[in-house]
């Protein structure tokens, strides 16, 4: 069902010629794409139903990772694959957040901003993982960036999942070294590492002068004075206590996986000049508050959260990511007595997938709710649908 208000509805009123030239090529992609999702413009089929005879228009989706309605199948892919990896182990929930006065330099240099986020968290986590005072072993983590509020103003930080142990030189699976409820390491040792990894890799990408800098910033004045503003700075690494069962990794790390700055749903009303969504205030206890944007301030906003080309927003990291992770999950669960690792080809995943969300039988009419629909005719780009005539 469509929802009363969307966000193709906000880019059809205010993205205007104006706007498109001020923002960069892959941007004005994006709205082109979110703008024709589901419409004529991409064509699409009619079905109709073999008992009633209703006929309907069923348009393509843009399949942008950026749009609130086109991640659900590849959501449930994701999810599917995240299941075959699950370990009988505790797991983890870790949050390295960007302090909001390198804002600044993530808009102007996203990639590398968020590339240096990744690589300095799986620094930390991998550096104690190493250490056999905490764990001495090669450990894992799933992270997932995400760069927004819920007021949809720039956040830069990414989740980790890890997991409770490691793998052993020997192909042993090793337990944490010492207990601790909070998390496997210390948090605020951890904060002093992500900190200085994140400014000493900075510091030397911008001695070399390859990034792009905002007006009056600090750096060029007084490195040292800006450095020791950054220090004093909240670097936050927030970790949860583990989660109850491994089956909600899954669950949860799902809400983050494919979830873009804002969903359809939080939109409430679209008028002449104005945008009004609804969002959580987490400084005043997560309360449901309105907020009410100028169109072109929210297309902004949006725009904001949407990462340069082919840009990896889920990696995994140790015996998870790609280059060993068959290797490194069939270590890991011989070591824990647990099934070897066949992952599913990419072409069974898909097929589980729609299985899984739309089940296996024919596909019901909605007015009848018994009929079998059927394709009847192919719509073409840009054009009106055909007469279609259901013998």
């Amino acid at each position: 069902m469509r929802q009363q208000f969307e966000v193709a509805d906000v880019i059809n009123k205010f993205y205007d010629e104006a706007f498109r030239k001020r923002i960069p090529v892959h941007l004005q992609r994006t709205l082109d794409a979110l703008r024709s999702c589901r419409t004529a413009a991409l064509g699409g089929h009619m079905e109709a139903c073999k008992d009633c005879g209703e006929v309907r228009n069923c348009y393509n989706s843009c399949r942008n990772r950026n749009c609130p309605k086109c991640q659900g199948l590849e959501k449930e892919m994701w999810i599917i694959k995240r299941e075959e990896e699950i370990l009988p182990i505790a797991y983890f929930h870790v949050v390295f957040t960007l302090p909001h006065e390198l804002n600044g330099l993530c808009l102007h240099n996203p990639r590398f901003m968020y590339d240096l986020l990744f690589e300095s968290a799986w620094y930390v986590l991998n550096k104690f993982a190493r250490d056999k005072e905490w764990l001495g072993a090669q450990s894992a983590a799933t992270m997932i960036l995400h760069t927004w509020g819920q007021n949809l103003q720039l956040h830069p930080h990414v989740h980790c999942i890890v997991p409770s142990g490691g793998i052993n030189e020997d192909g042993s699976w090793q337990k944490p070294r010492k207990g601790n409820s909070e998390f496997l390491y210390p948090i605020l040792a951890m904060n002093q590492v992500y900190k200085a990894y994140f400014l000493k890799r900075l510091k030397k990408h911008l001695e070399v002068g390859k990034l792009s800098l905002p007006k009056d910033f600090p750096f060029n004045n007084n490195y040292y004075t800006w450095k020791e503003d950054l220090y004093k700075k909240d670097w936050v690494v927030y970790a949860k206590p583990p989660f109850g069962g491994a089956r909600k990794v899954v669950s949860y790390m799902a809400r983050y996986s494919h979830k873009i700055a804002i969903a359809n749903q939080r939109i409430i009303d679209i008028s002449d000049d104005t945008v009004t969504f609804r969002y959580k205030d987490y400084k005043d206890n997560a309360k449901q508050k309105t907020m009410a944007l100028s169109g072109v301030q929210f297309l902004k906003r949006f725009c904001l959260h949407i990462v340069p080309n082919r840009f990896r927003k889920i990696r995994h990291y140790g015996f998870l990511s790609n280059a060993v992770k068959k290797k490194g999950l069939n270590f890991a669960k011989t070591a824990l007595l647990n099934k070897l690792h066949n992952p599913l080809t990419k072409a069974e995943t898909k097929a589980y997938a729609s299985m899984r969300m739309f089940g296996n039988g024919p596909r019901r009419c909605p007015s009848c709710k018994k009929g079998e629909l059927i394709v009847v005719g192919i719509i073409l780009s840009n054009k009106d649908p055909p007469v279609c005539l259901i013998p």
